[in-house]
């Protein structure tokens, strides 16, 4: 389990515990007990899974306690408590369409060869208002076939996440793959909840012969990362893909370019700096990047101090456009913005990694070679993405036997990545 954002509140075991127990009425922040409940993943013991069920139990019907009690649920999947699977299954039948979604998900994250449980999830797929979505993806992965004639009429849902996620599931029953097309579709939908949700679908259905459409899709580096990765690692153990065929498309995305995107908005005129710099910030990465590609090729030579105000005043607390301003900085090769770089790659705060990775290639872009030990440097490091990156960043900087950098590296992509570069 990944937990670089989880420890993010500093606070203990007992401290967690304790404000979980704490009646709302007696809380200064009504907040504190789902921050509690979400905190405890953290501590894998006996006294946390009791707490969080005994948290799940709490009828309190107030809004702050309903969704702690979603948070207890989805802490409890996390942990993979097997104990606590009773309590779970019995909020399957719950008011609360999101407790009942969270129940779905931990019930597939703790697992169960328990038809009666599988059988009690598929009929919510009968049930209307239900997130259909959550659904169909576990009973997939648990393949459930008796689920799947309901899950086919889902295939022509108007909610194109659901469309999704029907028609990955049929493929993985059936073996047909003839209609999984229409979900590499989804990768240049308008919708970014779309974009994101199809690479999922796309992963799950094991479909090797999307990953050059997903190094182009516009959603952030860290989906198509992601999806890349896991990908890799499933073709790699069936034996169906070799790192050469993959590393081309990963390349591409670490350097992360929006010409090398496929852009799904589009400017009828080319906006204003002030306009092109805010949209930096907007959730939509496809938006972000179609501000970048604005910004290089009409504003390249009067930009920069602009984007470095606009760091100073809010991207360096903004993890979004934080990584989108370094990565312009490199892009633009701005003196001025080169410390900014520099600190981007030495930014340890959980929030901020991709921006490591997009450091190590904005100083390659730089071409200066004084850049070399920090990049050397910053090679220790368990983040598989931020060594990789390294390794293409030195590799442009002209440094050579990168091979004596890796001689105790585990990760069979960064290794492999390092002998093509030696």
């Amino acid at each position: 389990m990944d937990t670089r954002f989880s420890n993010i509140f500093n606070l203990t075991e007992d401290q967690a515990i304790a404000l979980l127990q704490t009646p709302l009425d007696d809380l200064e922040d009504k907040t504190d007990r789902y921050i509690a409940a979400s905190h405890l993943v953290n501590f894998p013991s006996e006294r946390t899974v009791n707490a969080l069920i005994e948290a799940i139990h709490n009828p309190d019907p107030h809004l702050y306690n309903r969704i702690t009690r979603r948070k207890a649920i989805e802490s409890l999947g996390r942990l993979k408590a097997n104990i606590a699977l009773p309590v779970i299954c019995s909020c399957l039948a719950d008011d609360d369409i999101y407790t009942v979604e969270n129940s779905v998900w931990a019930i597939g994250e703790i697992g169960t060869d328990d038809a009666t449980i599988l059988e009690e999830i598929a009929k919510l797929l009968e049930k209307p208002q239900q997130s259909y979505r959550v659904i169909i993806q576990t009973l997939a992965n648990f393949n459930y076939l008796p689920a799947l004639e309901r899950i086919k009429p889902f295939i022509d849902s108007d909610n194109e996440p659901i469309a999704s996620s029907a028609i990955a599931a049929v493929a993985r029953f059936t073996g047909d793959y003839s209609q999984i097309d229409k979900v590499v579709a989804f990768l240049t939908h308008s919708s970014v909840n779309a974009r994101r949700a199809c690479i999922q679908d796309l992963i799950d259905a094991k479909y090797y012969d999307a990953i050059p459409q997903i190094a182009r899709c516009a959603v952030s580096i860290v989906f198509r990362l992601r999806g890349i990765r896991l990908l890799a690692d499933a073709g790699k153990e069936e034996g169906k893909l070799s790192f050469s065929q993959i590393e081309p498309f990963l390349d591409q995305v670490m350097r992360d370019h929006p010409n090398d995107l496929d852009l799904v908005h589009q400017y009828e005129e080319i906006p204003p700096t002030e306009f092109l710099i805010q949209e930096l910030y907007n959730t939509d990465f496809g938006r972000c990047y179609l501000a970048t590609k604005a910004l290089i090729e009409n504003y390249a030579e009067t930009v920069e101090d602009e984007v470095i105000k606009s760091y100073n005043d809010e991207a360096h607390n903004d993890y979004g456009a934080h990584y989108h301003v370094i990565k312009l900085l490199g892009w633009l090769k701005s003196d001025a913005g080169y410390e900014i770089v520099v600190e981007a790659l030495n930014n340890r705060r959980p929030q901020f990694q991709k921006s490591r990775s997009a450091a190590a290639i904005a100083l390659a872009n730089y071409g200066d070679k004084k850049a070399i030990p920090l990049i050397q440097e910053a090679l220790n490091t368990k983040v598989w993405e931020l060594k990789y990156a390294c390794l293409m960043a030195l590799k442009e900087l002209g440094e050579g036997n990168l091979q004596s950098y890796l001689t105790d590296e585990d990760d069979w992509m960064v290794k492999e990545k390092g002998n093509l570069l030696a």
